[in-house]
């Protein structure tokens, strides 16, 4: 007995908004039961003790220190502007 039928893959194709030939549903259809029957299979597999986990491999996050470091003041930076208009740095206009 098959889980998916032709009219299941003609409807999935048309969700998807997929064009599909009509001589390619019975190759759709077979492919799709075999993904199924995987799946079925894998399902067979005990995963009680074994926790949940988001990726085959752990990453952790190498963090480091966050510090202030005061490296430049307010009037080093202005200084090195072309053109300075008191705390600013004067730019030429843009329309």
């Amino acid at each position: 007995m098959t889980k998916i039928s032709s009219s299941d893959v003609r409807k999935v194709a048309q969700l998807a908004r997929l064009e599909l030939p009509e001589d390619q549903i019975e190759t759709y259809t077979k492919q799709l039961e075999e993904i199924l029957s995987y799946v079925d299979h894998l399902q067979e597999i005990d995963t009680d003790n074994i926790p949940p986990t988001t990726r085959a491999v752990e990453v952790v996050n190498a963090m480091r220190d966050d510090f202030v470091e005061v490296n430049c003041t307010r009037e080093d930076i202005l200084n090195q502007a072309p053109h300075r208009e008191g705390d600013f740095f004067r730019v030429p206009k843009i329309l």
